[in-house]
């Protein structure tokens, strides 16, 4: 190991740690011969990961500042890209591009409320390659013998966890509310809204959300940020009744706010929830 260059050190290092990367690749250059072109080669790498230096280079201080840049943004999101650019990284230029490979840790799905429906939600989460979290202050439920498709099972009340774990999540991770006491529902919707979560649901009738959502406003929560945020009820409108299918219906929210895809969410219709 310790003749390796310092960037694939690094790169297996973070490998092994799980922690999230992007590796940077020139893989074509469109640029002839001549100042302009001075240092930049094929197959030039660069080493990015959040809160710390970039390694190695793309042959130019200016792409390098723009890459390393446009990096970060693809392993915030989670995903791989190609991107093109000029010399010093000009943008609507084709003569250097370069592949954005990122590495990152599965998305997190954190369930609240050991109850019928998360065993249905885990399995579905888990389906979709989220790493799965259930978790209840009622260790008499929240076992591992009744959710064993969960990665983990957590006893511990929801505001003390989400303070534990609120810097590792991310837009790509998902927090559920699935229980309808307010001693646990309401600090669990409070604690995710201090975390940059991309996903945030609560389940309920309307009148449990009627209620909770009054709850959450004595408790300090900002109107503004509920009705951006907290999609409740939980799910889109299919129909769902039964555990397996509500679960559906969430991860299809989930996915929907993912992608941007404008599709019908309970939040925004009105009416019962379980149709006749």
């Amino acid at each position: 190991m310790s003749g390796r260059p310092p960037l694939y050190a690094e790169l297996s290092r973070s490998l092994r740690a799980q922690d999230p990367f992007a590796l940077a690749t020139v893989t074509e250059l469109e640029l002839e011969e001549g100042p302009t072109a001075r240092g930049l080669r094929l197959g030039a790498k660069m080493l990015v990961r959040p809160g710390e230096a970039p390694l190695g280079s793309m042959g130019s201080e200016e792409l390098d500042r723009i890459v390393a840049r446009d990096a970060l943004a693809a392993v915030e999101r989670g995903t791989t890209v190609t991107r093109h650019y000029g010399s010093r990284g000009e943008a609507r230029r084709r003569d250097v591009t370069v592949f954005v490979e990122v590495f990152s840790p599965p998305p997190r799905l954190v369930i609240f409320g050991a109850v019928d429906f998360t065993a249905a939600l885990a399995h579905v989460g888990r389906l979709l390659g989220f790493r799965v979290t259930v978790c209840d202050a009622r260790p008499i439920f929240a076992t591992k013998a009744r959710f064993p498709m969960a990665d983990e099972v957590v006893v511990d009340w929801p505001d003390r966890y989400l303070e534990r774990i609120a810097s590792e999540l991310g837009p790509r991770d998902a927090v559920c509310v699935l229980t309808h006491d307010t001693k646990f529902d309401v600090p669990a919707v409070l604690g995710a809204l201090k975390t940059d979560v991309g996903y945030l649901g609560a389940m309920g009738s309307r009148r449990t959300h009627d209620e909770r959502w009054k709850r959450l406003l004595e408790a300090g929560a900002e109107e503004g940020a509920l009705r951006t945020r907290l999609m409740s009820p939980i799910g889109l409108d299919i129909g769902a009744r039964t555990p397996e299918e509500t679960a559906v219906a969430i991860a299809a929210e989930i996915i929907s706010e993912r992608t941007g895809t404008d599709l019908p969410s309970l939040r925004d219709r009105n009416g019962p929830i379980h149709r006749r």
